[in-house]
């Protein structure tokens, strides 16, 4: 329970932060799908730590091993099996945290629902449990652009109080990965690089907004009331590590317009297609895609575990202190970002499946 997403396009993951690995199953993947494993072993270099020296130095090489549903590296329609082993693991690095609780950690919440927890590592509350994610992730975005099309891309926007000014229409994949950052923006990149050292030299963490825009998505996914694509992207960026906020469109800032200053005017067509002047709306209207760009944002907190000494209580609730040992990312935006393009493309896929099931039979 819990370690598994989606309906027809399904995920779960397993292992632990410091166990003997990560991974992932991919149940309902369409068969004959060439499968190009160097893309997905590239996804997975983009979410690797030791990356950088403003990410957490922990070396892992994160060479995935694909165990099942491949031939020739053609999906078969079976199961597809994952496994990346862990292979630069320090348990001791979390003695201290074994009988001290890390603030805002999941530590707490996991001992008080289940009476035990992985203590080293956070264990599946770890961020590398998000190996199995950008995996999967990885066939889903091949998936979608053989469909549709479909290209998913995400990036920095915005570190601490720094922000960039960045058009989802223009934005590239090249522009993104051309900084460790990834922020498209080279000049605010800079300052965010030189944010995150800082604060990191000070023993302290930040946190930012990664923005994600999906160009050409097919029209009509999503499903009435309770299963709208905005609400199944939501669940699926906000189940990702950290993440405290969740927008489309306009989000936020769309409260602070009127009617007729938010609505989004429909173009006159010649091939039918919906098409509109503006894009408040983000790409999905009613909770069915409309076939404009979906643009969203989602907000990641501070690190919780930090070398500054903080306030905390051990299991028996005692007070105490605690400077956290072992290797964190002072940021984790960085390497968030193919996590959220991972999600995000999950849920396409899902919902892709599901349009095609319901309304390709007339």
């Amino acid at each position: 329970m819990g370690s598994s997403f989606g309906d027809l396009f399904r995920v779960s993951t397993f292992g632990e932060s410091h166990g003997g690995g990560v991974g992932v199953i991919v149940e309902g993947c369409p068969p004959r799908l060439n499968l190009d494993l160097d893309a997905v072993q590239a996804e997975l270099d983009r979410r690797r730590p030791g990356q950088s020296h403003i990410t957490t130095p922990r070396k892992e090489a994160d060479r995935v091993e694909v165990l099942s549903g491949l031939m020739d590296d053609t999906t078969l329609g079976t199961p597809i099996a994952m496994l990346v082993r862990n292979k630069d693991q320090r348990p001791g690095d979390y003695t201290q945290m074994a009988v001290a609780f890390r603030p805002s950690h999941a530590d707490a919440t996991y001992q008080a629902k289940y009476g035990i927890q992985a203590r080293s590592g956070g264990g599946r509350a770890s961020a590398r449990e998000t190996i199995g994610r950008v995996a999967a992730g990885a066939i889903a975005k091949q998936l979608l652009r053989k469909a549709s099309g479909t290209e998913v891309l995400a990036w920095v926007k915005r570190i601490h109080s720094l922000e960039a000014s960045i058009d989802p229409a223009s934005v590239t994949a090249e522009a993104i990965e051309s900084n460790i950052v990834r922020c498209p923006d080279p000049v605010v990149a800079e300052q965010m690089i030189e944010r995150i050292e800082s604060i990191g030299r000070e023993g302290d963490s930040c946190g930012g907004v990664i923005e994600c825009v999906v160009r050409h998505p097919a029209i009509g996914l999503g499903m009435p009331v309770f299963d709208k694509l905005e609400a199944d992207l939501a669940k699926a960026v906000m189940s990702l590590p950290a993440t405290k906020g969740f927008e489309i469109g306009s989000g936020f800032d769309g409260t602070l317009l009127r009617g007729s200053e938010h609505n989004d005017a429909f173009l006159p067509s010649e091939d039918g297609r919906l098409r509109t002047a503006t894009n408040n709306s983000g790409g999905i209207q009613g909770g069915i895609s409309n076939g404009e760009p979906i643009v969203l944002r989602v907000a990641f907190k501070p690190t919780a575990t930090i070398r500054k000494e903080q306030q905390t209580v051990d299991s028996d609730g005692n007070a105490t202190t605690l400077a956290a040992k072992g290797r964190h990312d002072p940021c984790v935006l960085p390497r968030a970002v193919p996590m959220v393009e991972a999600m995000v493309a999950l849920v396409l896929a899902d919902h892709l499946l599901k349009q095609q099931g319901q309304c390709s039979l007339w």
